[in-house]
């Protein structure tokens, strides 16, 4: 989908729709998003019939890797200007290669039988919370400018878990300050000036505050499940700091808790500096400071594949030695 200037102001081209479609919402990228939420809900296939349409079109979309794998993903990605939108499924593999690309969360409408009378204990935070998690931090990373501050993206990720149905979204003072972001008023004007959300009231406590995001209003599973996701990215084990330690130390921790398994854990550097916003060479003081804390045991590049690999202290898992 392309956004196309016109003599009364720029439309949306689909070629899905087969027709162009004229601006209505506030800005333009809301538009395009919403549009895309639209198609994501109305063309949705069975999961037994979706499968890579990067691998499909010759994966020309993205750089070289070696192959697909994983599950297949709803993948969205824009080009440098912010003009044309691409909306498909894509396996893990692809859509990491992928530039200017996030994985758009589930927004599709629970299967029936799951009735809401029938009341379950919730099971303790685990994979399925860390996979949320993970999904909602690579979303982030796309729709937050790139300079966006480390505790705004903090900030952000509750605001967009802890968010209603109609992305109304309430933070007490008390959780702030367990966050050590209260009367941090700078981080809520750096997402109201990115356009994200818009406060609905300027009090310090509690925070109350409207997301502009149309990726992150109809999000599944429902909000307690979405709850215990946020509870979890506060404390990722088995990565978990202190909770007066830096944002740019926060973020980092969590970033690597999400891509941790079985006592190891490894990414692609560029997966990594998206999802931190850093570059480089502050991740890899990050991750030396992590190391000192000690949160981990050691770290390491792999260079052929621009990945980084690294292992939490006491690994659950035989076999991992500490080199």
């Amino acid at each position: 989908m392309e956004l196309r200037p016109q003599p009364g102001g720029p439309a949306l081209a689909c070629p899905r729709c087969g027709r162009g479609h004229p601006l209505r919402a506030a800005s333009a990228r809301s538009a395009a998003l919403a549009h895309l939420a639209h198609h994501a809900r109305t063309d949705a296939l069975a999961g037994h019939l979706r499968t890579c349409q990067y691998r499909a079109r010759g994966c020309h979309w993205h750089p070289r890797h070696r192959g697909c794998a994983g599950p297949v993903l709803l993948a969205l990605t824009c080009d440098r200007s912010g003009r044309a939108w691409r909306l498909a499924d894509a396996c893990a593999a692809c859509a990491a290669a992928m530039s200017h690309t996030a994985v758009v969360p589930p927004t599709l409408p629970a299967p029936p039988g799951n009735s809401p009378a029938v009341r379950r204990a919730a099971p303790p935070p685990g994979p399925r919370e860390q996979r949320r998690v993970r999904e909602m931090l690579t979303y982030l990373a796309t729709a937050l400018p790139c300079s966006s501050s480390p505790a705004a993206r903090l900030l952000a990720l509750q605001c967009a878990l802890r968010a209603d149905t109609r992305g109304q979204v309430r933070l007490p003072g008390g959780f702030l300050c367990g966050m050590r972001l209260y009367g941090r008023t700078e981080l809520w004007h750096e997402l109201e000036h990115a356009g994200w959300l818009h406060r609905s009231s300027r009090k310090h406590s509690p925070a109350t505050a409207h997301l502009l995001d149309a990726a992150v209003l109809a999000q599944v599973p429902g909000r307690a499940a979405r709850t215990r996701a946020a509870q979890w990215a506060l404390r990722p084990a088995p990565l978990v700091l202190p909770p007066a330690s830096p944002p740019a130390l926060q973020l980092t921790a969590l970033a690597l808790a999400v891509h941790t398994a079985d006592g190891a854990g490894g990414a692609e550097l560029d997966i990594l500096t998206r999802l931190c916003g850093q570059s480089p060479p502050q991740l890899d003081d990050l991750l030396d400071r992590l190391v000192r804390s000690p949160l981990l045991a050691f770290w390491r590049p792999i260079r052929d594949n621009d990945e980084i690999v690294w292992q939490p202290p006491n690994p659950r898992a035989p076999g991992h030695v500490t080199p």
